[in-house]
Parts: structure tokens; C-alpha cells; sequence
């Protein structure tokens, strides 16, 4: 990509957002113009960058020279007259269809004709941003993440009436500036908003259905799958009056899409003022800003012995590594095709609930307990009982599984446990944004990754863990559930047949 031709940069809104991009633009050696509608606002702004460098500089991260050089580039104005000769102007003010479209037609009649505008909006559209202006074509988004210092991509959006070339200088200045560019088109979401509503609506599902309490979802999540935080302490920490509307905004703009669907409980929550951390009391209580949470694993059963214990597989290529396991754990294991009267049914079901399960495998269900083999067994097993499970049977797995000192995750019936229904859910919304075309898949996983901290990007995951089995774990959870939301994505369908990487992009087709 070519070096920025883009010198001179205006920023229309002080703050949090717009503090930070002018920082990023000043530091990178850039002219910007800092401006706000309400008195002082830029100035404090301005002051509050200073600081910011300062500490920097303590902390020998900054050069002296290189901070006073961005502070040499950072100018508070105080009228949009004075964006006058601005390359490009970046909008980061409420989030207000309106009020921006308002702000546009204003920026539209200073700027050049070739200067660039440019919206910093995380939900709104692009098109209907750029639909106030004469040249609709001039107008993109770039759209930074908080703390936009820390946070390196940024997302570069067309709208529909976005001239290419806009899209192109706007991704020479964000590698300028030191961050990481990925292209988007114009959806709801993006591609970090759009493709980040799996993680938590799956994981409100799963507690609404009674499967597992809060700190079990967040810990099988965190530790069985590697996540950073778990989904509630995600929701915790953003809070859900920031979350909460985001949610019902995509939702709403995908006209009501079931894989966006938020769940009830969150508009309760909000009622009550269970914000999470901001509040003293969200998904957890907190003292002093730290969560007040319950164990997550309840104590190991005393066995005197266990029972025998019979192993079965929906991939057979996974028995090698549990068979292993259940060695190492000192377990005894039958061979035979059918297990005998006395043994533990230890089964690994791919989509399936645990009783389910049982009916294919043809064998009691009172003596069924389930191990999800998508969740990092060194680090956590999951283990699932059918309704009727038998409690020696249940306190044998248990202590089984504990012998080696990893937490065991205890939860109820359900389609595709914790994991594998949440990992399917994020890979297969990832399959439909590379499906509809709003992102390369190189883009996606980047994004994601960037964006949302995600241990790997999700087409990337979804060739780890095998398109073929995600597809059968979607294909069971929509059979079993009869909810849209599971449908497989044509993209993951595709790859899955054919045996192809889910990363792998399509020919173009001739202009």
C-alpha cells in the first residue's frame, strides 16, 4: 500500500474517541485540528493528552522531544470555519443519526472537493451518514477501537456510494499511524460488532435454558475454550447500558436476524440497575470493583472405587486422545462393543445433549455422563448428565476426571454443551459475514483477534477445529432446537464438502 498522502486532519468531537484518534494522528507527525461544540471541551481534551503522554514519558516509553513534538501537532480550534484545508475531517460525536447527518452537510460546504469525511459512528450506517451530502462518495467510516492508543485496528468502511479510492487513502493513513486497517462494507455491525454477537447471546442461551449458573458458563468458556473473560464478566465489565442497546441496535437493523437475538433478562437487569461493575451489582455482586463470585467446581466426591468405564465416540479420531487420558487418570476401560451392567457410559457427542446421545449409542441413560471434546481437557472437563443420570454415577466421572488436579465443570442437559455450541455459533456467523461479502476472510480473523481478543480468528478456529464437525454440531443443535439461529452458513456448508480451508476466499467473477 502506498504512503499517505493525508497531512491534515480535523477531529470533530473531544471525547473519549475523538482524545484518542487526535492523539494517534498527532504522535504519527500529522496536523490536526481538534474541535468541539461544547466550550473547553477540546482544551481539556487537549490537556488530558498531555497528561497522557506524560506518563508515558515517566515511564520511558516517550522521548521528551517526541512528546512535546505531539503536542506541537495537536491544535484545539474553535469553529468547524477553521477545518478549513483539512484533508480529511473524522466525526466522533454522539451517536445520533441526525445530529451527524447535521454535522456533514456543514463539514461538506467548508472542505475541499477532495478532502475526505469520515465518520468514527460503531453503529450506525455509512450510507445513511453520507446520504446528507451532496458527494456521497467522499464519505467512509473509520472507525477506532477505545482506548483508540492501545487498540490498533481500525476499521475501514464503504458505504454504497463510497468511491474506492476514499477507502484506499484511508487505509494508507491508518498503517501510517501505526495501526492495522481491515476494508468492511456497510452492514450493521461491521465486522467486530457483527461478528462479536455470538459469544454473548450464545452464552445467555445457555443460562436461559438452565444448563449452568454464570461462573460455570465463564469458567468453561475461559478455561475449556481460552477466552480472556468469560461472557458475563465481559458484560460486567462493559456494562449493560453500553452493551445492552448495542445489542437490540443490531438486532433491529438485521431485521431481527434469531442469530442476533438478545435475551429478556437483560432488559430486566437494566430495569433493576444491574449495570455490572459501574453499579456494585450486574451478572456478579461487587465489592470495591472486584466480583464477589461463587466456585465454580463443587467438591470431588469420595470414592471408594469407581466403576468400569466404557467409551463412546462420535469422531473416532478423538478416542485415541481420550482413551489416553482415561489411562493416565488410572481409569478402568472396557473394550467390548457393548458395555457391561456395572459400567460408567462415558460418551462424546458432537451437537448432541447428553440423552440423546444415549438413544444413539443405545444405552442407559441412568448411567450416562457426557465429555464435551471441544474444551481444553488438560485445563477443564465438562461433563454433562443426561435427566436421569444416577448420583453414583455422576460422583464417579467426577472423581475421575479430578484425579490430576483439573477443574470439572458440572452442568445439565443440553445440545452441544458450553463450548461447542458457543464455538460453532462464533465460527459460523464469521462464515456468513465472508458469506454476504462484507470482509475478506483475512480481514475477519484480523478483525476479531484486534478487536475483540479472541484467542484465534474464527475461520482460523473453525479449520482447527474441522468444518466438518462444526457443521454436524450446527446441523444437531438446529434439529434439535428447531432454532434459525443454528442454520449452517452456505460458506461452512461449502468448505466442509469440498475439504477446503474456511479461510479460503472465492475466484473473482469478471467485471
Amino acid at each position: 500500500m502506498n504512503a499517505s498522502d493525508i497531512t491534515r486532519i480535523g477531529i470533530v468531537g473531544a471525547g473519549a474517541m475523538g482524545r484518542g484518534i487526535a492523539q494517534v494522528m498527532a504522535r504519527a507527525g500529522l496536523a490536526t485540528r481538534l474541535f468541539d461544540l461544547r466550550p473547553g471541551a477540546a482544551q481539556q481534551a487537549r490537556e488530558q493528552v498531555a497528561a497522557s503522554l506524560g506518563r508515558l514519558a515517566e515511564k520511558g516509553r516517550l522521548s521528551g522531544e517526541a512528546m512535546q513534538r505531539t503536542l506541537h501537532n495537536l491544535h484545539v480550534v474553535h469553529s468547524l470555519d477553521e477545518l478549513r484545508g483539512c484533508q480529511l475531517v473524522v466525526e466522533a460525536i454522539v451517536e445520533d443519526l441526525a445530529a451527524k447527518q447535521a454535522l456533514f452537510r456543514q463539514l461538506e460546504a467548508l472542505l475541499d472537493d477532495g478532502a475526505i469525511l469520515a465518520s468514527n459512528t460503531s453503529s450506525l450506517s455509512i450510507t445513511a451518514i453520507a446520504a446528507a451530502c451532496h458527494d456521497a462518495g467522499r464519505v467512509a467510516g473509520l472507525h477506532f477501537f477505545n482506548p483508540v492508543p492501545r487498540m490498533r485496528l481500525v476499521e475501514v468502511i464503504d458505504g454504497l456510494a463510497t468511491r474506492a479510492e476514499v477507502g484506499e487513502r484511508l487505509q494508507a493513513l491508518v498503517v501510517a499511524i501505526g495501526h492495522q486497517p481491515v476494508r468492511a462494507r456497510d452492514t450493521p455491525g461491521f465486522i467486530v460488532n457483527h461478528a462479536g454477537r455470538a459469544f454473548g447471546t450464545e452464552a445467555l442461551r445457555i443460562l436461559g435454558e438452565g444448563v449452568a449458573g454464570v461462573p460455570v458458563i465463564d469458567a468453561v468458556l475461559r478455561e475449556g475454550a481460552g477466552f480472556r473473560m468469560g461472557p458475563f464478566e465481559l458484560l460486567d465489565l462493559i456494562g449493560l447500558d453500553v452493551s445492552l442497546p448495542v445489542m437490540e441496535s443490531v438486532y433491529r437493523q438485521w431485521y431481527e436476524e434469531p442469530r442476533f437475538r438478545p435475551h429478556p433478562l437483560l432488559r430486566q437487569m437494566l430495569a433493576a440497575g444491574h449495570l455490572g461493575c459501574k453499579s456494585g451489582q450486574g451478572f456478579y455482586h461487587y465489592r470495591e470493583g472486584q466480583p464477589q463470585a461463587a466456585g465454580v467446581a463443587a467438591a470431588v466426591p469420595a470414592c471408594e472405587s469407581l466403576p468400569p468405564v466404557w467409551l463412546g465416540v462420535d469422531d473416532e479420531q478423538e478416542r485415541p486422545r481420550l482413551l489416553a487420558l482415561l489411562e493416565r487418570l488410572g481409569a478402568r476401560v472396557e473394550t467390548g462393543q457393548r458395555p457391561s451392567a456395572a459400567a460408567l457410559c462415558l460418551l462424546a457427542p458432537l451437537g448432541d445433549d447428553a440423552s440423546q446421545a444415549a438413544q444413539r449409542f443405545a444405552v442407559d441413560p441412568a448411567r450416562v455422563v457426557a465429555l464435551d471434546v471441544l474444551a481444553d481437557l488438560q485445563r477443564l472437563r465438562c461433563l454433562m448428565l443426561t435427566p436421569v443420570t444416577a448420583d453414583a454415577m455422576r460422583d464417579a466421572a467426577h472423581a475421575l476426571f479430578a484425579r490430576d488436579g483439573a477443574v470439572v465443570a458440572l452442568i445439565r442437559d443440553s445440545a452441544g454443551f458450553i463450548v461447542q455450541r458457543s464455538l460453532a455459533s462464533i465460527v459460523n456467523l464469521a462464515c456468513e459475514i465472508a458469506q454476504q461479502r462484507i470482509a475478506e476472510p483475512a480481514d475477519i480473523d484480523l478483525a476479531v483477534r484486534l478487536g475483540l481478543g479472541y484467542p484465534r480468528g474464527p475461520l482460523a478456529w473453525g479449520d482447527e477445529l474441522g468444518a466438518a464437525r462444526l457443521l454436524r454440531i450446527l446441523e444437531r443443535l438446529h434439529g434439535l432446537s428447531g432454532d434459525p439461529r443454528y442454520r449452517p452458513s452456505p460458506w461452512l456448508r461449502r468448505r466442509a464438502s469440498l475439504g477446503l480451508s474456511l479461510c479460503q476466499a472465492e475466484p473473482s467473477l469478471p467485471a
